[in-house]
Protein backbone atom coordinates (compact mmCIF):
# COMPACT_ATOMS: atom_id res chain seq x y z
CA UNK A 1 0.00 0.00 0.00
CA UNK A 2 1.16 3.37 -0.65
CA UNK A 3 0.30 7.39 0.39
CA UNK A 4 -0.57 9.88 -2.35
CA UNK A 5 -1.61 12.64 -0.18
CA UNK A 6 -4.57 12.02 1.32
CA UNK A 7 -5.65 9.04 -0.41
CA UNK A 8 -4.02 5.70 0.83
CA UNK A 9 -3.87 3.21 -2.06
CA UNK A 10 -3.24 -0.46 -2.95
CA UNK A 11 -1.19 -1.09 -5.92
CA UNK A 12 -1.92 -3.96 -8.39
CA UNK A 13 0.36 -5.39 -10.58
CA UNK A 14 -0.25 -7.54 -13.39
CA UNK A 15 1.77 -8.66 -16.43
CA UNK A 16 2.75 -5.50 -17.71
CA UNK A 17 0.49 -3.38 -15.90
CA UNK A 18 -0.49 -1.01 -12.81
CA UNK A 19 -3.29 -0.02 -11.16
CA UNK A 20 -3.44 2.30 -8.15
CA UNK A 21 -6.91 1.47 -6.33
CA UNK A 22 -8.09 3.43 -3.47
CA UNK A 23 -8.17 2.10 0.21
CA UNK A 24 -11.28 2.91 1.77
CA UNK A 25 -11.51 2.74 5.84
CA UNK A 26 -14.99 2.69 7.59
CA UNK A 27 -15.56 3.62 11.45
CA UNK A 28 -14.47 -0.39 12.36
CA UNK A 29 -13.30 -3.08 10.96
CA UNK A 30 -11.57 -4.52 8.04
CA UNK A 31 -10.59 -1.77 5.44
CA UNK A 32 -11.81 -2.13 1.28
CA UNK A 33 -9.62 -2.03 -1.61
CA UNK A 34 -11.92 -0.25 -3.78
CA UNK A 35 -12.20 -1.99 -7.43
CA UNK A 36 -14.52 -0.25 -9.12
CA UNK A 37 -12.71 0.67 -11.93
CA UNK A 38 -10.90 -2.89 -12.47
CA UNK A 39 -12.88 -4.22 -15.16
CA UNK A 40 -12.62 -0.48 -17.37
CA UNK A 41 -8.72 0.38 -16.78
CA UNK A 42 -7.26 -3.41 -16.73
CA UNK A 43 -9.93 -5.37 -18.90
CA UNK A 44 -9.58 -8.05 -16.24
CA UNK A 45 -12.44 -8.50 -12.97
CA UNK A 46 -11.95 -9.98 -9.83
CA UNK A 47 -12.95 -13.83 -9.15
CA UNK A 48 -14.81 -14.09 -5.37
CA UNK A 49 -16.68 -17.44 -5.21
CA UNK A 50 -19.39 -16.46 -2.72
CA UNK A 51 -18.50 -13.01 -2.27
CA UNK A 52 -16.53 -13.92 0.81
CA UNK A 53 -13.78 -11.34 0.09
CA UNK A 54 -16.16 -8.74 -1.41
CA UNK A 55 -18.04 -5.75 0.31
CA UNK A 56 -21.12 -4.97 -1.74
CA UNK A 57 -22.02 -2.32 -0.11
CA UNK A 58 -21.26 0.13 2.58
CA UNK A 59 -23.98 -0.10 5.81
CA UNK A 60 -24.10 1.52 8.82
CA UNK A 61 -26.32 -1.08 10.41
CA UNK A 62 -24.62 -3.80 11.94
CA UNK A 63 -20.98 -4.53 12.85
CA UNK A 64 -19.55 -8.36 13.39
CA UNK A 65 -15.92 -8.82 14.61
CA UNK A 66 -16.23 -12.75 14.43
CA UNK A 67 -12.43 -13.35 15.74
CA UNK A 68 -13.37 -11.11 18.43
CA UNK A 69 -17.25 -12.86 18.88
CA UNK A 70 -18.63 -8.92 18.99
CA UNK A 71 -22.11 -8.05 17.26
CA UNK A 72 -23.41 -4.59 17.03
CA UNK A 73 -26.85 -3.28 16.12
CA UNK A 74 -26.04 0.72 15.41
CA UNK A 75 -23.26 0.23 17.73
CA UNK A 76 -25.05 -1.37 20.86
CA UNK A 77 -23.68 -4.80 21.93
CA UNK A 78 -26.09 -7.60 21.09
CA UNK A 79 -25.67 -8.59 24.84
CA UNK A 80 -27.08 -5.32 26.26
CA UNK A 81 -29.85 -5.53 23.81
CA UNK A 82 -30.94 -8.81 24.67
CA UNK A 83 -30.93 -8.45 28.05
CA UNK A 84 -32.43 -4.98 28.55
CA UNK A 85 -34.27 -4.13 25.39
CA UNK A 86 -37.03 -5.57 23.54
CA UNK A 87 -38.13 -6.86 20.07
CA UNK A 88 -40.24 -3.90 19.39
CA UNK A 89 -37.30 -1.62 20.35
CA UNK A 90 -34.55 -3.33 18.75
CA UNK A 91 -36.83 -2.85 15.24
CA UNK A 92 -36.75 0.82 15.90
CA UNK A 93 -32.86 0.75 16.31
CA UNK A 94 -32.64 -1.27 13.20
CA UNK A 95 -34.62 0.76 10.60
CA UNK A 96 -34.67 4.17 11.72
CA UNK A 97 -30.99 4.26 13.00
CA UNK A 98 -31.76 5.48 16.85
CA UNK A 99 -33.26 3.98 20.12
CA UNK A 100 -37.05 5.45 20.40
CA UNK A 101 -38.01 7.46 23.58
CA UNK A 102 -41.16 6.23 25.38
CA UNK A 103 -43.27 8.17 22.79
CA UNK A 104 -41.64 6.74 20.03
CA UNK A 105 -42.30 3.31 21.32
CA UNK A 106 -45.63 3.26 22.09
CA UNK A 107 -46.41 5.16 18.17
CA UNK A 108 -44.74 2.25 16.72
CA UNK A 109 -46.29 -0.45 19.05
CA UNK A 110 -49.56 1.29 18.49
CA UNK A 111 -49.15 0.85 14.52
CA UNK A 112 -48.52 -2.45 14.83
CA UNK A 113 -51.28 -3.20 16.57
CA UNK A 114 -53.27 -1.69 14.27
CA UNK A 115 -51.90 -3.12 11.34
CA UNK A 116 -51.79 -6.61 12.23
CA UNK A 117 -54.88 -8.21 10.34
CA UNK A 118 -54.58 -9.50 6.79
CA UNK A 119 -57.63 -8.62 4.64
CA UNK A 120 -60.33 -11.45 3.90
CA UNK A 121 -59.22 -11.75 0.62
CA UNK A 122 -56.03 -13.06 1.45
CA UNK A 123 -57.46 -15.13 4.35
CA UNK A 124 -59.20 -17.10 1.66
CA UNK A 125 -55.69 -17.28 -0.50
CA UNK A 126 -53.38 -18.54 2.39
CA UNK A 127 -56.82 -21.00 3.28
CA UNK A 128 -56.65 -22.53 -0.55
CA UNK A 129 -52.75 -22.99 -0.32
CA UNK A 130 -51.75 -26.81 -0.08
CA UNK A 131 -51.78 -27.49 3.97
CA UNK A 132 -48.87 -29.49 3.59
CA UNK A 133 -46.77 -27.39 1.99
CA UNK A 134 -43.56 -26.03 3.38
CA UNK A 135 -44.71 -22.80 5.66
CA UNK A 136 -41.40 -21.54 4.13
CA UNK A 137 -42.80 -21.72 1.16
CA UNK A 138 -46.00 -20.26 1.84
CA UNK A 139 -44.96 -17.91 3.68
CA UNK A 140 -42.71 -16.34 0.78
CA UNK A 141 -45.36 -16.65 -1.69
CA UNK A 142 -47.85 -14.89 1.12
CA UNK A 143 -45.34 -11.92 1.72
CA UNK A 144 -45.28 -11.44 -2.65
CA UNK A 145 -48.65 -10.66 -2.67
CA UNK A 146 -48.99 -8.11 -0.17
CA UNK A 147 -47.74 -5.93 -3.41
CA UNK A 148 -50.69 -7.00 -4.82
CA UNK A 149 -53.27 -6.74 -1.87
CA UNK A 150 -51.40 -2.86 -0.92
CA UNK A 151 -50.34 -1.38 -4.21
CA UNK A 152 -50.79 1.67 -2.75
CA UNK A 153 -47.18 1.01 -0.82
CA UNK A 154 -44.88 0.41 -2.95
CA UNK A 155 -43.16 2.80 -4.66
CA UNK A 156 -40.25 3.56 -3.43
CA UNK A 157 -39.44 7.12 -4.08
CA UNK A 158 -42.46 7.96 -1.79
CA UNK A 159 -41.33 8.27 1.64
CA UNK A 160 -44.84 7.73 3.06
CA UNK A 161 -45.14 4.83 1.11
CA UNK A 162 -41.75 3.17 1.60
CA UNK A 163 -43.15 4.09 5.41
CA UNK A 164 -46.12 2.41 5.21
CA UNK A 165 -44.49 -0.76 3.67
CA UNK A 166 -42.43 -1.26 6.45
CA UNK A 167 -45.36 -1.03 9.06
CA UNK A 168 -47.20 -3.38 7.37
CA UNK A 169 -44.31 -6.37 6.86
CA UNK A 170 -43.68 -6.11 10.48
CA UNK A 171 -47.37 -6.10 11.48
CA UNK A 172 -48.61 -8.56 9.26
CA UNK A 173 -45.63 -10.97 9.23
CA UNK A 174 -46.88 -12.79 12.52
CA UNK A 175 -49.96 -12.92 11.46
CA UNK A 176 -49.60 -14.94 8.02
CA UNK A 177 -47.36 -17.03 9.26
CA UNK A 178 -49.70 -18.24 12.88
CA UNK A 179 -52.55 -18.34 9.70
CA UNK A 180 -50.54 -20.81 7.74
CA UNK A 181 -49.33 -22.76 10.86
CA UNK A 182 -52.98 -23.05 12.22
CA UNK A 183 -54.21 -23.98 8.64
CA UNK A 184 -51.31 -26.71 8.75
CA UNK A 185 -52.63 -28.49 11.93
CA UNK A 186 -55.93 -28.06 10.53
CA UNK A 187 -57.56 -25.83 13.48
CA UNK A 188 -59.59 -22.60 12.66
CA UNK A 189 -57.27 -19.00 12.25
CA UNK A 190 -57.02 -16.86 15.84
CA UNK A 191 -57.31 -13.17 14.73
CA UNK A 192 -55.14 -10.91 16.36
CA UNK A 193 -55.59 -9.57 19.91
CA UNK A 194 -55.18 -5.54 19.90
CA UNK A 195 -55.10 -5.67 23.65
CA UNK A 196 -51.93 -8.00 23.11
CA UNK A 197 -48.26 -7.00 22.89
CA UNK A 198 -46.35 -7.77 19.41
CA UNK A 199 -44.55 -11.12 20.73
CA UNK A 200 -47.77 -12.35 22.76
CA UNK A 201 -49.90 -11.48 20.52
CA UNK A 202 -48.20 -13.86 17.88
CA UNK A 203 -47.95 -16.74 20.81
CA UNK A 204 -51.50 -15.97 21.05
CA UNK A 205 -52.59 -16.26 17.24
CA UNK A 206 -50.38 -19.41 17.04
CA UNK A 207 -51.37 -21.53 20.21
CA UNK A 208 -54.44 -19.82 20.80
CA UNK A 209 -54.74 -19.04 25.02
CA UNK A 210 -53.03 -22.90 25.73
CA UNK A 211 -49.39 -21.19 25.94
CA UNK A 212 -50.12 -17.73 27.35
CA UNK A 213 -51.27 -18.59 31.16
CA UNK A 214 -48.84 -18.60 34.23
CA UNK A 215 -45.11 -18.61 34.81
CA UNK A 216 -44.01 -20.82 31.78
CA UNK A 217 -46.20 -18.83 29.57
CA UNK A 218 -44.64 -15.74 30.34
CA UNK A 219 -41.72 -17.73 29.90
CA UNK A 220 -42.35 -18.10 26.64
CA UNK A 221 -43.01 -14.50 25.70
CA UNK A 222 -39.82 -13.69 27.21
CA UNK A 223 -37.67 -16.53 25.28
CA UNK A 224 -39.54 -15.53 21.84
CA UNK A 225 -38.61 -11.76 22.11
CA UNK A 226 -35.25 -12.64 23.28
CA UNK A 227 -35.02 -14.83 20.04
CA UNK A 228 -36.27 -12.32 17.80
CA UNK A 229 -33.84 -10.10 18.80
CA UNK A 230 -30.90 -12.53 18.58
CA UNK A 231 -31.74 -13.27 15.06
CA UNK A 232 -32.69 -9.19 14.13
CA UNK A 233 -29.93 -8.86 12.56
CA UNK A 234 -26.63 -10.41 10.83
CA UNK A 235 -24.84 -8.03 8.36
CA UNK A 236 -24.80 -9.13 4.93
CA UNK A 237 -25.43 -12.88 5.00
CA UNK A 238 -27.35 -14.75 2.53
CA UNK A 239 -30.86 -14.07 3.10
CA UNK A 240 -30.13 -10.12 3.65
CA UNK A 241 -27.57 -9.71 0.27
CA UNK A 242 -30.53 -11.28 -1.50
CA UNK A 243 -33.22 -8.77 -0.16
CA UNK A 244 -30.52 -6.24 -1.28
CA UNK A 245 -29.92 -7.64 -4.90
CA UNK A 246 -33.60 -7.86 -5.72
CA UNK A 247 -34.08 -4.29 -4.72
CA UNK A 248 -31.26 -2.91 -6.42
CA UNK A 249 -33.45 -3.32 -9.33
CA UNK A 250 -35.76 -0.94 -7.43
CA UNK A 251 -38.17 -4.13 -6.73
CA UNK A 252 -40.61 -3.01 -4.03
CA UNK A 253 -39.86 -3.98 -0.28
CA UNK A 254 -42.35 -7.16 -0.15
CA UNK A 255 -41.03 -9.16 -3.66
CA UNK A 256 -37.46 -8.03 -1.92
CA UNK A 257 -38.26 -9.06 1.08
CA UNK A 258 -39.92 -12.15 -0.37
CA UNK A 259 -36.53 -12.76 -1.85
CA UNK A 260 -34.75 -13.14 1.63
CA UNK A 261 -37.71 -15.68 3.14
CA UNK A 262 -36.74 -18.10 0.17
CA UNK A 263 -32.97 -17.29 0.80
CA UNK A 264 -33.38 -18.38 4.33
CA UNK A 265 -35.46 -21.15 3.70
CA UNK A 266 -31.94 -22.79 2.13
CA UNK A 267 -30.48 -25.95 4.53
CA UNK A 268 -27.03 -24.14 4.37
CA UNK A 269 -28.27 -20.64 5.78
CA UNK A 270 -31.54 -21.07 8.06
CA UNK A 271 -31.91 -24.67 8.92
CA UNK A 272 -29.56 -25.00 11.17
CA UNK A 273 -31.50 -25.28 14.52
CA UNK A 274 -33.48 -27.86 13.26
CA UNK A 275 -30.46 -29.70 11.85
CA UNK A 276 -29.17 -29.72 15.63
CA UNK A 277 -32.83 -31.21 16.64
CA UNK A 278 -32.08 -33.42 14.50
CA UNK A 279 -28.60 -34.65 15.01
CA UNK A 280 -29.99 -35.31 18.99
CA UNK A 281 -32.41 -37.32 18.19
CA UNK A 282 -30.63 -39.17 16.07
CA UNK A 283 -27.92 -39.56 19.06
CA UNK A 284 -31.50 -40.10 21.17
CA UNK A 285 -32.76 -42.94 19.08
CA UNK A 286 -29.68 -44.89 18.38
CA UNK A 287 -28.14 -45.28 21.60
CA UNK A 288 -25.28 -44.04 20.64
CA UNK A 289 -22.45 -43.50 23.21
CA UNK A 290 -21.41 -39.22 23.37
CA UNK A 291 -17.70 -40.11 23.41
CA UNK A 292 -18.13 -42.00 20.30
CA UNK A 293 -20.32 -39.71 18.59
CA UNK A 294 -17.54 -36.86 18.42
CA UNK A 295 -15.16 -39.66 17.78
CA UNK A 296 -17.10 -40.06 13.87
CA UNK A 297 -16.92 -36.24 14.23
CA UNK A 298 -13.50 -36.34 14.21
CA UNK A 299 -13.28 -38.83 11.82
CA UNK A 300 -15.33 -36.56 9.31
CA UNK A 301 -18.07 -39.58 9.06
CA UNK A 302 -20.71 -37.05 10.56
CA UNK A 303 -21.29 -33.51 11.41
CA UNK A 304 -21.44 -31.62 14.67
CA UNK A 305 -24.57 -29.21 14.36
CA UNK A 306 -24.96 -26.11 15.96
CA UNK A 307 -21.20 -25.43 16.63
CA UNK A 308 -19.01 -23.39 14.91
CA UNK A 309 -19.84 -20.40 12.74
CA UNK A 310 -18.60 -18.89 9.03
CA UNK A 311 -17.87 -15.59 10.68
CA UNK A 312 -17.24 -16.13 14.50
CA UNK A 313 -13.87 -17.54 15.22
CA UNK A 314 -15.25 -17.49 19.10
CA UNK A 315 -18.44 -17.60 20.91
CA UNK A 316 -21.02 -16.96 19.33
CA UNK A 317 -21.93 -14.00 21.62
CA UNK A 318 -25.42 -14.87 20.40
CA UNK A 319 -25.73 -18.55 21.90
CA UNK A 320 -24.82 -17.58 25.80
CA UNK A 321 -28.09 -16.00 26.37
CA UNK A 322 -30.63 -18.63 24.65
CA UNK A 323 -28.81 -21.01 27.16
CA UNK A 324 -29.61 -19.83 30.31
CA UNK A 325 -33.29 -19.01 28.87
CA UNK A 326 -33.01 -22.46 27.57
CA UNK A 327 -32.72 -23.50 31.37
CA UNK A 328 -35.53 -21.48 32.96
CA UNK A 329 -37.70 -22.61 30.47
CA UNK A 330 -36.85 -26.53 30.45
CA UNK A 331 -36.64 -26.31 34.80
CA UNK A 332 -40.41 -24.94 34.60
CA UNK A 333 -41.52 -28.37 32.76
CA UNK A 334 -42.77 -31.15 34.66
CA UNK A 335 -41.13 -33.44 32.87
CA UNK A 336 -37.26 -32.88 32.74
CA UNK A 337 -36.41 -32.32 28.26
CA UNK A 338 -34.22 -35.75 26.95
CA UNK A 339 -32.39 -33.40 24.57
CA UNK A 340 -31.82 -30.62 26.24
CA UNK A 341 -29.97 -32.43 28.88
CA UNK A 342 -28.19 -34.41 25.86
CA UNK A 343 -27.30 -30.98 24.56
CA UNK A 344 -25.79 -29.69 27.69
CA UNK A 345 -23.79 -32.84 27.91
CA UNK A 346 -23.06 -32.81 24.51
CA UNK A 347 -21.26 -29.12 24.56
CA UNK A 348 -19.36 -30.01 27.87
CA UNK A 349 -17.58 -32.92 26.16
CA UNK A 350 -16.60 -30.99 22.95
CA UNK A 351 -15.57 -27.75 24.81
CA UNK A 352 -13.36 -30.35 27.13
CA UNK A 353 -11.64 -31.68 23.73
CA UNK A 354 -8.83 -30.02 22.25
CA UNK A 355 -10.04 -30.85 18.72
CA UNK A 356 -12.56 -28.80 19.20
CA UNK A 357 -11.57 -25.55 20.52
CA UNK A 358 -8.58 -25.48 18.83
CA UNK A 359 -10.56 -25.32 15.93
CA UNK A 360 -12.36 -22.81 17.45
CA UNK A 361 -15.41 -24.56 17.24
CA UNK A 362 -18.36 -23.54 19.76
CA UNK A 363 -21.67 -23.13 20.25
CA UNK A 364 -23.06 -20.74 17.70
CA UNK A 365 -26.71 -19.51 17.90
CA UNK A 366 -28.71 -22.34 16.66
CA UNK A 367 -26.82 -25.03 19.29
CA UNK A 368 -30.45 -23.76 21.65
CA UNK A 369 -32.68 -22.52 19.79
CA UNK A 370 -34.59 -25.71 18.39
CA UNK A 371 -34.55 -27.09 21.86
CA UNK A 372 -36.58 -24.08 23.65
CA UNK A 373 -38.42 -23.90 19.97
CA UNK A 374 -39.64 -27.45 20.72
CA UNK A 375 -40.00 -26.95 24.22
CA UNK A 376 -42.82 -24.28 23.15
CA UNK A 377 -44.57 -26.68 21.16
CA UNK A 378 -43.02 -25.35 17.03
CA UNK A 379 -43.02 -28.50 14.89
CA UNK A 380 -39.37 -28.39 13.36
CA UNK A 381 -41.14 -26.46 9.92
CA UNK A 382 -41.59 -23.98 11.74
CA UNK A 383 -37.95 -23.34 12.82
CA UNK A 384 -37.08 -21.41 9.83
CA UNK A 385 -40.49 -19.72 9.86
CA UNK A 386 -39.72 -17.69 13.03
CA UNK A 387 -35.66 -16.91 11.76
CA UNK A 388 -37.43 -15.01 9.24
CA UNK A 389 -39.85 -13.28 11.92
CA UNK A 390 -36.62 -12.35 13.98
CA UNK A 391 -34.81 -10.75 10.73
CA UNK A 392 -37.81 -9.25 9.26
CA UNK A 393 -36.28 -5.82 10.50
CA UNK A 394 -32.98 -6.14 9.52
CA UNK A 395 -34.30 -6.90 5.91
CA UNK A 396 -36.36 -3.96 5.70
CA UNK A 397 -33.29 -1.40 7.41
CA UNK A 398 -30.59 -2.60 4.33
CA UNK A 399 -33.56 -2.32 1.91
CA UNK A 400 -34.55 1.28 3.44
CA UNK A 401 -30.51 2.22 3.58
CA UNK A 402 -30.00 0.55 -0.20
CA UNK A 403 -33.17 2.88 -1.14
CA UNK A 404 -32.17 5.72 -0.02
CA UNK A 405 -28.58 5.37 -1.51
CA UNK A 406 -28.31 7.62 -4.26
CA UNK A 407 -24.99 5.99 -4.82
CA UNK A 408 -26.22 2.49 -5.13
CA UNK A 409 -26.25 0.71 -8.53
CA UNK A 410 -28.45 -2.45 -9.45
CA UNK A 411 -26.57 -6.01 -8.76
CA UNK A 412 -24.59 -7.10 -11.74
CA UNK A 413 -22.00 -9.97 -10.84
CA UNK A 414 -19.44 -10.50 -13.39
CA UNK A 415 -18.50 -13.75 -14.22
CA UNK A 416 -15.18 -16.17 -15.27
CA UNK A 417 -16.35 -17.39 -18.48
CA UNK A 418 -15.66 -21.66 -18.62
CA UNK A 419 -17.80 -23.17 -21.68
CA UNK A 420 -17.01 -23.54 -25.53
CA UNK A 421 -16.13 -20.83 -27.50
CA UNK A 422 -17.85 -20.16 -30.56
CA UNK A 423 -19.13 -23.03 -32.70
CA UNK A 424 -21.23 -23.06 -36.04
CA UNK A 425 -24.81 -24.77 -35.65
CA UNK A 426 -24.67 -28.02 -37.87
CA UNK A 427 -26.60 -28.12 -41.14
CA UNK A 428 -29.46 -30.63 -40.97
CA UNK A 429 -29.75 -33.14 -43.66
Amino acid sequence: MSEEGKERTAELQYGEGALSLPVLTGSEGDEAIEVKSLLAKTGKVALDPGFVNTASCSSAITYIDGDAGILRYRGYPIQELATGSSFIEVCHLLIYGELPGPGELKELADKLRQNAGIPDEMRTMLDALPREGHPMTLLGSAVNLLAAYYPDSVDLSDPDQVELATIRLLAKLPTIAAHIYRNSIGEQPVDPDPSLGYVENFLHMTFGKEKGEGELGSLFVKAMDLLLILHADHEQNCSTATVRVVGSSEADIYGSVSGGIHALFGPLHGGANQAVLEMLEEIRSSGTDLDTFLERVKARETRLMGFGHRVYKNFDPRSKEIKGLASQILDNQERPDELFELALQLEAKALADPYFTERKLYPNVDFYTGVIYRAMGFPTTMFTVLFAIGRLPGWIAHWREQAADQTSRIARPRQLYTGPGQRSYPGRA
